[in-house]
C-alpha cells in the first residue's frame, strides 16, 4: 500500500519524543505478525492464557501519566537543583575526587562498558576481564596481600563478608567479633547487623585496649585510618590479635596507602575499604566499588568474583572468573556468601584511574591530601584549638577551641561547606583529591581564622616524614600496565582496544533467563553525571538533598502502586542484599510479635542459588521443597513440609513467575498455606518483568518482595554491577524495614548497606524509565515481553523441546530449551552450543540453570522482531550442524560446535586442517557478513585457571602486542587451588 502524504497523516499535538515506541522493540505490525503466529487475534488473548484468572489486576496502575523524553528530564534538572552542592570534608569512607574525563566519556558513559553482563561467557568479556584483574592487581598491590576479588558492594557490607569469611575459617568454639569503636560508624551497624541474625556475639571497644584472649574471636576489625584520622602500630596490634587465635580485619583508604605501611605488610590477615575516591563520584552514597584483599588461605571462602589466568585452546593466555565453584548458584545453603551482583563497572572506572594516575600520580595526590591536613592541623593548633595530635593521613577533629562547636558549623554553612558533627564540642574534617589551598583558607574561616594562601603553602611545606612504623617501605603499582598509557592517548586507545573484546547490548540482544538485559535508554543515564546528582555526599544534612528525598518519595510510591505492597525500603543495593534485607524484615517482625524461634525456610529446588544462601546469612535453616514434573512447586510436598516445620516456620521463599518460566497457577494457595502455618512469603521478584501491570504481588499474598532494578526497572547490569535490591513489604511488616546509624531513613532495625540508601543516584534510571512509561507503558512492556517469549518459543518448537509451559500451553517472559538429547545423538553438550552462538555475534542464554543441559531464554520487550527472527535462526542453524554430527556428515570430535568460538586468529591461520570450511566457522549466518563481532581468544580451559589460580596482572610478554615496550616484574608464583 502507498505511503500517504504528510497531509493525509493524522495530526498529533502530542510531544514529538514519547518514549515508549523507543523501548518496545515491536510496531503493530510485528505484533500482529507474532500474535498471528500464535493463532492469536490480540494480546490481551495471549495475556488470559499466561496468567491465572485469580491474581490478575483488572485496572489500570494508578500513575502519572507518561511523560516525554524532554519532559522527564526538565523534571530530573528541577529534582536535581533542589540539591545543594556543598562542599562536604564529612569523609567517613566518602570522598570528593576528579572523575577524569576519558574515563566519564568512555566508560561510565559509554553504553559500550555499562550495558555488559557478568563475564560468565569469558571468550567475549575479555576486555572487562583484564580491566578487573587490574583493580585485583590494584588492590592486591595497595594492601600488600596476595588475593583480591573483583569488587563487592560497599565498605560495610565489605567488612560483614569478612566477619562470615573468618567464621568459615575459624576453629570451633571461636564465634565471636570485635569491632573497634573507632571504625566507620555506618561500618559497626552493618556488622552488627549481620552478625546479629547469625548469633556470632560482637565486643565494640578500644583496640589497644581490649583483651583479646578473654573471648574465643573468629576475628577483629580496626580501621586504618580510623574514622577520626588516628593511626596505630599495626604490628603490635596484629601480634596481639594473632597471639588470641583470631584473624585481623583492616578495613582501609586505598590513597592513604599510597604513604602508609600496608594492612599485608604489618599482619593483617584481611583488608576492606571502597575504592570510590579513585575517580567514582559521590553519588549521595553510590554505587562505588569495594574491595576485599586476604592471604591464601582464605581463597575457598572469598566472597564475589576472583579473576584469573587461564589459558584458550591454543594454548594462548586468556582470562576468566576463577574459582565458581565457591559461588552461591553452585553452593546455596552451603555457600559462605550470598553476593550475586559486583559493582564492575565502578570498579573498572577505578583501575582505569589507577592505570591514568599510574603510582607516581597516586602518591602525588596523597601526599597533597596529607601536607595540606598537616597545614591545617598546624595553623589551627597555633590558633589555640585542640587537634588531634600526631601523624595523620586525611582527617583531624577539632575542638574544643577558641570557638564553639555550633559556631564553626554555622560559619561553615555560609560558606556553603559540610564538617562532620562529632559533639557539641568537636567537629571533624577530612580533605580529599579536590582540596587546593582556597579550600583550606576557607575551612580556617569556618574557625574564624584568616590566613594567607602563601601561609598555607608554607605550612604545607612543613610536613614532616611519617615515622618510620606508619611509612610504606613496598613498592606498588609497578606492573607496566600502571605506567604505559598515561597520556590521553594512549589511554582512550587502550580502553577502546579492551571495550572492542567485549559483547554488550550495543552488538546484539543479550537473551539471558532471569536477568533482563533490556534497553538501557540514554535518557534514563544521562542524570548520573549532573552535579546535582554525582557530588552529594550521603551523610550531608538532609535539607541539602530535597531533591533526593522527593525523588526517593516519588520513586517508593510507584513501586507501592506497582508491586502492590504498603511501604518499600531503597536501601538494599543489589538483588542478594533485598533478598537477605527482606528476610531480615520478617525475622524483625517475628521477634517483635514474640515469635523470634522461626527459624525455618522452605525454598522450592528451583529457586534462585542466592535464595538459599542469603536464607543462612539470615540465620534460617533451609528445609527444600520439590517440584514436580511440569517444574510447578509440588503442593503436596509444600503442605507436608509446612504440616512438619509448623511450629518452626519462618518463610516460604519463592520466584514467580517460576523459575521455569510458567505461571503457576496455586500461587494464592501456596501462600494461604504458609500464612495457616504462621509463617511468611517472600517472593523472588527477579522476574517481575513479566508481572509489572498484570498482576501484584502484594494482591495475591506475598508479604516481601525485593525487585531488581537492574532488571526490570532499566539500571544497567554494567558488566555484573551496579544493581539496586529495594524490598516492599505489607503493612504489618513497614515497621521493621532497615534504618541507619548515621541517617534517620524511616526503617528502625540494623541497616544492610553502609549508605542510607543504597547506591542512590541510580534510582535516577528507575525513576525516569517509570516516568517516561506510565502506567499504560508499563503494562504494555510487560505484555510484549510475554509475546516476545511465546512467540520465539513457537518458532524453536519444530527444532528443540521447549521444557516447560503453563497450564494454558504458554510461557511466562522466558522459557527453557531442553539440550540434553544432543549429549546422547552428537556428543553436543549446552556449553558447546553457548560457544558457538558466539560466531554468531550472540552472547548465550542462560546456561545449565535451573535445569542441567539446557539453555533458559529471555528476550525482553526491547528486542524487535527482526532481532528475535535472526536469534531464532541462529539457534536452528545451529540445530542442523548438531544434525549434521548425528548423521555423520561431521565427526563428533572435530565440528563447529566442538571447536567454537572461532577467534579470527584460528580462522586466518595459515593452516586449516578441520572438516568444515573456514567460511563456516566465520560467517555461519548472512548478519555476520555486514558486521562481525570477533571472539578474541578459543575457548578457555576453566581447569586450568583453577589449577594454577593467577590472579593479578600477568608479566609484560602479554600485552607485547598491544603496547610499547618496558621492563616486566617477575611472574607471581602460582597459587596452587587443588585438585
Amino acid at each position: 500500500m502507498a505511503s500517504r502524504h504528510v497531509w493525509e497523516q493524522p495530526l498529533d499535538l502530542g510531544p514529538s519524543d514519547p518514549f515508549g515506541p523507543r523501548h518496545t522493540g515491536s510496531g503493530s505490525a510485528d505484533r500482529a505478525a507474532q500474535l498471528a503466529s500464535l493463532g492469536l487475534a490480540s494480546l490481551e488473548a495471549l495475556i488470559d492464557e499466561t496468567i491465572p484468572a485469580a491474581i490478575r489486576l483488572r485496572r489500570p496502575l494508578d500513575l502519572p501519566a507518561a511523560r516525554s523524553e524532554t519532559e522527564t528530564l526538565a523534571d530530573l534538572h528541577a529534582l536535581a537543583s533542589q540539591n545543594q552542592n556543598f562542599r562536604s570534608f564529612i569523609g567517613m569512607g566518602y570522598h570528593a575526587c576528579h572523575t577524569p574525563g576519558v574515563i566519564q566519556r568512555n566508560v561510565l558513559e559509554n553504553p559500550g562498558w555499562y550495558t555488559q553482563y557478568t563475564p560468565y561467557q569469558a571468550e567475549i568479556a575479555q576486555g572487562r576481564l583484564e580491566a578487573l584483574l587490574n583493580y585485583q592487581t590494584m588492590v592486591s598491590d595497595l594492601c600488600a596481600l596476595p588475593l583480591a576479588n573483583a569488587s563487592l558492594l560497599d565498605e560495610g557490607t565489605a567488612a560483614a563478608e569478612a566477619l562470615s569469611m573468618t567464621l568459615a575459617v575459624a576453629e570451633k568454639g571461636r564465634q565471636g567479633w570485635f569491632v573497634a569503636e573507632n571504625c566507620h560508624p555506618q561500618t559497626i551497624d552493618v556488622v552488627k547487623t549481620r552478625a546479629a541474625v547469625l548469633g556470632v556475639p560482637v565486643h565494640v571497644g578500644d583496640p589497644l585496649r581490649f583483651d583479646f584472649g578473654a573471648h574465643p574471636l573468629a576475628g577483629a576489625l580496626v580501621q586504618y585510618p580510623d574514622t577520626y584520622g588516628d593511626l596505630f602500630d599495626g604490628e603490635a596490634l596484629a601480634a596481639r590479635v594473632h597471639q588470641s587465635g583470631a584473624k585481623l580485619v583492616v578495613a582501609t583508604d586505598l590513597l592513604a596507602l599510597c604513604l602508609l605501611r600496608a594492612p599485608g605488610e604489618f599482619g593483617a590477615d584481611v583488608a576492606v575499604g571502597s575504592a570510590q575516591r579513585f575517580g567514582v563520584p559521590l553519588g549521595y552514597g553510590g554505587p562505588h566499588a569495594a574491595f576485599l584483599a586476604a592471604r591464601e588461605e582464605f581463597k575457598r571462602v572469598l566472597p564475589g568474583r576472583i579473576i584469573g589466568v587461564s589459558k584458550d585452546s591454543r594454548g594462548e593466555r586468556a582470562l576468566r572468573m576463577a574459582m565458581q565453584t565457591r559461588e552461591q548458584h553452585i553452593r546455596r545453603d552451603k555457600a559462605t556468601s550470598n553476593i550475586c551482583t559486583a559493582q564492575v563497572l565502578l570498579s573498572v572506572m577505578s583501575g582505569f584511574y589507577a592505570v591514568y594516575h599510574g603510582a607516581e600520580g597516586l602518591a602525588r595526590i596523597a601526599l597533597k591530601v596529607r601536607s595540606l591536613t598537616h597545614a591545617l592541623q598546624s595553623l589551627l593548633s597555633q590558633a589555640g584549638f585542640a587537634v588531634s595530635p600526631g601523624a595523620r593521613f586525611d582527617t583531624l577533629v577539632v575542638g574544643p577551641g577558641p570557638e564553639s562547636s555550633a559556631a564553626i558549623h554555622a560559619r561553615a554553612q555560609e560558606r556553603r561547606i559540610n564538617l562532620r558533627p562529632i559533639d557539641s564540642l568537636r567537629v571533624g574534617l577530612s580533605l580529599d583529591e579536590r582540596t587546593g589551598l582556597g579550600d583550606v583558607m576557607a575551612l580556617l574561616e569556618c574557625f574564624g581564622l584568616r590566613s594567607s594562601l602563601a601561609a598555607i603553602e608554607a605550612a604545607a611545606r612543613q610536613t614532616p616524614p611519617l615515622e618510620p612504623r606508619f611509612a610504606r617501605q613496598s613498592e606498588y603499582l609497578t606492573h607496566p600496565v600502571f605506567k604505559l598509557y598515561r597520556t590521553e592517548h594512549e589511554l582512550l586507545r587502550y580502553m577502546k582496544r579492551l571495550e572492542s573484546k567485549d559483547l554488550s547490548l550495543v552488538h546484539s540482544m543479550i537473551a539471558l533467563g532471569s536477568c533482563t538485559m533490556k534497553l538501557n535508554a540514554t535518557s534514563e543515564m544521562v542524570a548520573l553525571s549532573w552535579p546535582g546528582i554525582a557530588d552529594i555526599h550521603p551523610f550531608a544534612p538532609r535539607e541539602q538533598a530535597r531533591g533526593y528525598g522527593e525523588l526517593f518519595a516519588r520513586l517508593e510510591r510507584a513501586l507501592c502502586e506497582i508491586t502492590g505492597f504498603a511501604a518499600v525500603s531503597l536501601q538494599p543495593n543489589a538483588g542478594s542484599q533485598g533478598e537477605y534485607a527482606g528476610l531480615l524484615t520478617i525475622r524483625a517482625y517475628q521477634r517483635a510479635i514474640g515469635q523470634e524461634h522461626r527459624n525455618v525456610c522452605l525454598i522450592p529446588t528451583s529457586a534462585h542459588g542466592t535464595n538459599p544462601a542469603s536464607a543462612v546469612m539470615a540465620g534460617l535453616e533451609v528445609v527444600t521443597v520439590r517440584c514436580d514434573e511440569r517444574g510447578n512447586v509440588d503442593l503436596v510436598d509444600l503442605r507436608q513440609k509446612a504440616e512438619a516445620h509448623s511450629a518452626r516456620l519462618s518463610a516460604l521463599m519463592v520466584t514467580y513467575p517460576s523459575t521455569h518460566g510458567v505461571f503457576e497457577e496455586q500461587i494464592g494457595e501456596m501462600c494461604r498455606l504458609i500464612h495457616q502455618h504462621g509463617g511468611q512469603v517472600y517472593l523472588d521478584g527477579a522476574n517481575m518483568n513479566a508481572q509489572v501491570g498484570l498482576c501484584r504481588p502484594g494482591d495475591f499474598g506475598a508479604d516481601v518482595c525485593h525487585l531488581n532494578l537492574h532488571k526490570t526497572f532499566c539500571i544497567p547490569h554494567g558488566g555484573g554491577g551496579p544493581g539496586m535490591g529495594p524490598i516492599g513489604v505489607a503493612k504489618h511488616l513497614a515497621a521493621h524495614l532497615p534504618g541507619h546509624a548515621v541517617v534517620p531513613n524511616g526503617g528502625r532495625e540494623g541497616a544492610v548497606s553502609a549508605a542510607p540508601w543504597g547506591s542512590a543516584s541510580i534510582l535516577t534510571i528507575s525513576y525516569a524509565y517509570i516516568a517516561m512509561m506510565g502506567a499504560e507503558g508499563l503494562r504494555d512492556a510487560t505484555a510484549q515481553a510475554i509475546l516476545n517469549a511465546n512467540y520465539m518459543a513457537k518458532r524453536l518448537e519444530g527444532h528443540f523441546e521447549i521444557l516447560y509451559r503453563g497450564a494454558k500451553g504458554r510461557v511466562a517472559h522466558e522459557f527453557i530449551v531442553d539440550l540434553r538429547a544432543f549429549e546422547k545423538s552428537a556428543h553436543v553438550t549446552a556449553e558447546d552450543v553457548a560457544k558457538r552462538l558466539m560466531d554468531y555475534g550472540y552472547h548465550a542464554p542462560t546456561m545449565s540453570w535451573p535445569v542441567a543441559g539446557t539453555i533458559m531464554i529471555e528476550p525482553t520487550e526491547s528486542e524487535s522482531k527482526a532481532e528475535l527472527d535472526r536469534f531464532c535462526e541462529a539457534l536452528i542453524s545451529i540445530r542442523e550442524e548438531i544434525r549434521a554430527i548425528e548423521q555423520g556428515r561431521l565427526p563428533q570430535d572435530d565440528n563447529p560446535l566442538k571447536n567454537a568460538p572461532h577467534p579470527a586468529s584460528v580462522v586466518l591461520a595459515a593452516e586449516w586442517k578441520h572438516p568444515y570450511p573456514r567460511e563456516q566457522a566465520a560467517f555461519p549466518a548472512p548478519w555476520t557478513r555486514e558486521s562481525k563481532f570477533w571472539p578474541t581468544v578459543g575457548r578457555i580451559d576453566n581447569g586450568y585457571g583453577d589449577r594454577n589460580l593467577v590472579c593479578t596482572c600477568p608479566p609484560l610478554e602479554a600485552y607485547a602486542s598491544e603496547a610499547p615496550a618496558a621492563p616486566a616484574r617477575p611472574k607471581p608464583a602460582p597459587v596452587r587451588a587443588g585438585g
